[in-house]
């Protein structure tokens, strides 16, 4: 079937629809998984899942040192300059060779502390050893990476995300009957290694193009500028994840395990959706912030984004809402509990969409104080909050707090924004 012109002449709504077909089979398979693992390891397991993927989101910040963002950015700008381009790759480099061999060092030396912190048992140090020797791929996966959202290649993304996700997910269920929990931890483990040859597979030819691998050197000329999105990643994404784990942490404490596994759930659910906008992020908003100098045009262009997409995911999760019930049968059907947290986490997704989209107005300007400024309110705001709403609402207060918290911050956003414009 011919895509429709109007998708077809919108470069947002085109990404948008091929992205579409990768999720939605992603979403399909997820939730096949997901009532799979629900039956066969229960909630207990589930939010042992959530800790391992917490740590591994961790560790693919901190074994890259957090560039991610930063090399789609100067990609992005520099594509058509060899030279910078060459002298980028050797600082990335340079810089996932330090990042890579300190964070598997120390999970080496660790692993029981590291076991014990994450599932209160020492016994998971294996698990923790196995991810020191991954680290590396993760490293170098993240580089490459985002080589393919730089180059806006967002054809490719979508095969690379789709066949790597099928792919994992099959080792997953396969060591899942194998070794029940213990085999899900490990396939989660070794996903990076999988996804990594996945894209070397489709994307090597590209990647040859631009990275001349023999004229990379030990030289960091991007040190300066890498670094500063180094520091923003530390507290967007390893900052993000260790709140996660410390309120998984706070709910088995004063609740239970049970109610852990049950936010986790909800986790589970809300990532599965919000994927559709993950992609957009670095393939579309940040190139084009990027290349963005007057407020004029970033109100165009952010009017553009919030009236061609929110609508759009407004729908869908109103759909998901009124289908929630259904949602819980087919995925997690002993999960009691689960229900009465969608209506707060579908509002706390939908403004956190808003202020996503805009924040990363701080990424394609390197605006430092202001995104670690709002991301320390953000992270405390929500930890404090949901260990305080706990108490009164239980597991439910969690997600109460998280939409509090995202309310709030598409404020503080919306005002260091105007206030950068303004200034300058």
């Amino acid at each position: 079937m011919k895509t429709p012109k109007f998708v077809r002449e919108n470069l947002l709504l085109k990404i948008t629809s091929l992205n579409a077909l990768s999720i939605s089979v992603r979403l399909c398979v997820s939730m096949f998984i997901q009532r799979i693992l629900a039956e066969m390891v229960g909630e207990a397991g589930i939010a042992k899942i959530g800790q391992l993927r917490n740590i591994t989101q961790i560790l693919t910040s901190i074994s890259s040192l957090g560039i991610f963002s930063g090399v789609v950015k100067y990609i992005a700008q520099y594509k058509e300059d060899e030279k910078q381009l060459q002298k980028l790759f050797s600082t990335s480099f340079v810089f996932i060779l330090i990042g890579s061999f300190t964070t598997a060092t120390f999970l080496l030396l660790a692993s029981r502390q590291v076991s014990h912190y994450l599932f209160s048992t020492a016994e998971y140090a294996y698990l923790i050893k196995l991810m020191a020797v991954v680290v590396p791929f993760i490293a170098i996966q993240q580089i490459f990476n985002a080589v393919v959202n730089g180059l806006s290649k967002y054809k490719k993304f979508a095969l690379i995300d789709l066949v790597g996700y099928l792919v994992s997910s099959a080792l997953t269920i396969f060591f899942l009957f194998q070794y029940s929990i213990d085999g899900v931890l490990i396939a989660i483990a070794v996903t990076p290694v999988i996804q990594l040859l996945i894209l070397l597979f489709i994307f090597i030819k590209t990647l040859k193009e631009y990275i001349h691998f023999s004229e990379l050197s030990f030289k960091i000329p991007f040190a300066k500028d890498l670094l500063t999105f180094s520091l923003m990643s530390f507290f967007s994404i390893v900052l993000f994840n260790y709140v996660e784990i410390g309120i998984r942490s706070m709910l088995i404490r004063k609740i239970s395990e049970i109610d852990a596994g049950i936010w986790t759930a909800m986790l589970n659910i809300s990532k599965n959706y919000m994927v559709f906008s993950n992609a957009l992020f670095s393939l579309y908003v940040l190139p084009k912030f990027a290349g963005i100098h007057k407020i004029r045009d970033f109100k165009k262009e952010l009017y553009s984004i919030y009236t061609t997409l929110l609508p759009l995911f407004g729908l869908g999760m109103i759909i998901i809402y009124f289908a929630r019930n259904l949602l819980i049968q087919l995925v997690y059907p002993d999960f009691i509990g689960l229900a009465p947290l969608f209506k707060w986490q579908l509002m706390a997704d939908f403004v956190k969409l808003a202020s996503i989209i805009l924040a990363h107005q701080f990424l394609a300007k390197k605006m430092v104080k202001s995104f670690i400024f709002s991301e320390i309110v953000s992270l405390a705001l929500f930890f404090g909050l949901a260990y305080f709403l706990t108490d009164i609402y239980g597991v439910e207060g969690v997600v109460i707090a998280n939409l509090i918290r995202y309310c709030l911050y598409f404020l503080l956003v919306l005002f260091l924004i105007i206030h950068y414009f303004k200034k300058n």
